[in-house]
């Protein structure tokens, strides 16, 4: 379905959220109630209660992330100075204070514990922006690294996202104040991903954190398979056959990663794996799967600048090398284990 222009989002997608959130504000008896009584038919202790719950919270945080956006833009001179670095700074904070109670609502609704191993990106390169490359699996992934950057790492993410996300209205409106790129390949009239990805990485600071996702969208096996046939049919043959030995992650597109990299030649690089979402692909998955009760688990690997390869051909090999080192490791850690 077609984005709607920002001028509708924003005059009705926005305000509609609020007054639905009011709405199940007022109703929530009737829906605890219908819950409460469908429990007992359904596996999972409580589960519609819990997700109930967690429906419910979401849609409320989205509503009042919309109030404070909404008085931070009349704050800023009714979006006159929204984009200057004070203001920037407060969308930051905000962000991280909507995450901090998100997850702490979500953590203790689906008993959901999380782990991070490995470098940590706070103190890996110190005074140094670095370029998060991250995969894509299960719902939730990339707001869970967001929350991780922002809170624990106090880091200033800029995003590359597909444009779809901006059907949420929160993220809409937060995401196109802050540094941050929604792709929508060939349509949005703003050059070439690669360009545009290059565009955003330009002019990172010390505490900038560049977040990308080679694989372009979660993981499923039949994108595994489209995008090794994809490689086929534009003649990369070796690059598919390394793709073909990888059965947890996607085939990464370079482009963006590659584009990134040109623009921010003094970035570390911090690789990012996760397992325990990685049985929700479908609709009927995440039903069977939630409430989670499972844990978490992030690994961090850090690639100072020095390190990384200089010519195209050599970081392609060396991204799909990670890659498969990623893949290795889902596959080593999947149900769970250290």
């Amino acid at each position: 379905m077609p984005l709607p222009p920002r001028w509708l989002r924003r005059l009705v997608l926005a305000p509609g959220l609020v007054l639905l959130a009011v709405l199940l504000v007022v109703t929530v008896p009737f829906w605890a109630l219908l819950a409460l009584v469908a429990s007992p038919f359904v596996p999972g202790r409580l589960r519609p209660l819990r997700l109930l719950w967690l429906g419910l919270l979401y849609l409320l945080w989205d509503a009042a992330a919309l109030i404070c956006l909404f008085a931070l833009w009349v704050a800023a001179g009714f979006g006159a100075r929204v984009h200057t670095p004070a203001f920037q700074r407060a969308h930051y904070v905000l962000a991280g204070w909507f995450l901090r109670v998100f997850f702490w609502q979500a953590r203790w609704t689906l008993r959901l514990n999380i782990e991070v191993v490995g470098t940590d990106p706070d103190t890996a390169l110190p005074g140094r922006p670095e370029l998060v490359v991250s995969r894509h699996a299960g719902p939730g992934d990339s707001f869970i690294l967001i929350h991780a950057l922002v809170n624990w790492f106090q880091r200033e993410p800029r995003i590359v996202l597909k444009d779809s996300l901006q059907w949420d209205p929160a993220i809409d409106v937060l995401l196109n104040r802050l540094p941050s790129r929604f792709i929508a390949p060939g349509r949005d009239g703003q050059g070439s991903v690669s360009e545009q990805i290059g565009h955003l990485a330009t002019g990172l600071d010390d505490d900038d954190a560049f977040v990308i996702f080679p694989e372009g969208g979660n993981f499923t096996p039949r994108r595994r398979v489209r995008a090794i046939e994809r490689l086929r049919d534009l003649g990369h043959h070796r690059m598919a056959r390394k793709a073909e030995a990888m059965r947890h992650v996607l085939a990464p597109q370079p482009g963006g990663l590659l584009a990134a990299l040109d623009a921010a030649p003094d970035a570390g690089v911090i690789f990012v794996a996760h397992t325990g979402l990685d049985k929700m692909l479908t609709v009927a998955d995440v039903w069977r799967e939630l409430p989670m009760d499972k844990q978490l688990l992030m690994r961090f690997w850090s690639v100072p600048p020095e390190e990384i390869p200089t010519e195209r051909q050599q970081r392609i090999d060396w991204l799909y090398d990670w890659w498969s080192r990623i893949d290795e490791w889902v596959a080593a850690n999947r149900d769970g284990a250290a």
